[in-house]
């Protein structure tokens, strides 16, 4: 498959995008758990998204993520979205328990008929677990989907062949897939504030 134009071309947001803010939660701070993480701006960029929504009225989504047993456990101080997520007044909330927010309660993808929503713009953590699959999903139900790559961050994993895969490289290869296979537009924060900002599209630079 080939990319086309429409993935390539300049970004433009939707008036009525939503924002889905994927398990920003104390818990993925136990690095003792989780491994090295990459990507040490993830939570300023995530910021930087959740002001360019409230500031242009556009409706922004927090998902959070129950895991009895881990560092995400409900009733810890690690289930509890980070201060400035919390912060945050959602048109919705969804808890979830396997992957994607789409699997989670209330139904994210009846909300967005509901509104009539065509465009989800995806962050938050982990970059190739949550986050990504999130993003298929939107993909696959035809939903016009964004994955801003500098506003998530992914953790060190271990294969079956004992090998330690460092984050970063998993990072680069969920955006490869997402954007040569066509499941979203992987596109950089300063992209989507520009474009949500100014109502316009926005050019992505890589440099």
């Amino acid at each position: 498959m080939t990319n086309t134009s429409a993935f390539d071309a300049p970004l433009t947001i939707d008036p009525d995008a939503v924002l889905v803010v994927i398990d920003v939660q104390k818990g993925f701070e136990e690095y003792a758990v989780w491994g090295e993480r990459d990507n040490p701006e993830a939570e300023q960029r995530i910021g930087e998204l959740i002001e360019v929504w409230q500031a242009t009225g556009r409706p922004i989504v927090v998902v959070q993520h129950s895991a009895p047993g881990s560092p995400l456990e409900p009733g810890t101080p690690g289930y509890e979205l980070k201060d400035f997520v919390a912060a945050v007044e959602p048109a919705l909330h969804i808890t979830k328990t396997v992957n994607s927010a789409f699997y989670g309660t209330p139904d994210l993808h009846a909300w967005l008929q509901e509104r009539g929503a065509r465009q989800v713009v995806t962050t938050g953590i982990i970059t190739n677990v949550c986050v990504e699959t999130t993003c298929r999903m939107a993909g696959n139900l035809g939903y016009d989907a964004v994955f801003p790559v500098d506003a998530m961050h992914a953790f060190d994993l271990t294969g079956p062949d004992g090998v330690t895969v460092p984050a970063a490289e998993l990072a680069r290869a969920t955006v490869t897939v997402l954007h040569a296979m066509q499941f979203a537009k992987v596109v950089t924060t300063a992209a989507v504030a520009e474009a949500a900002k100014t109502g316009g599209p926005a050019v992505v630079s890589w440099s």
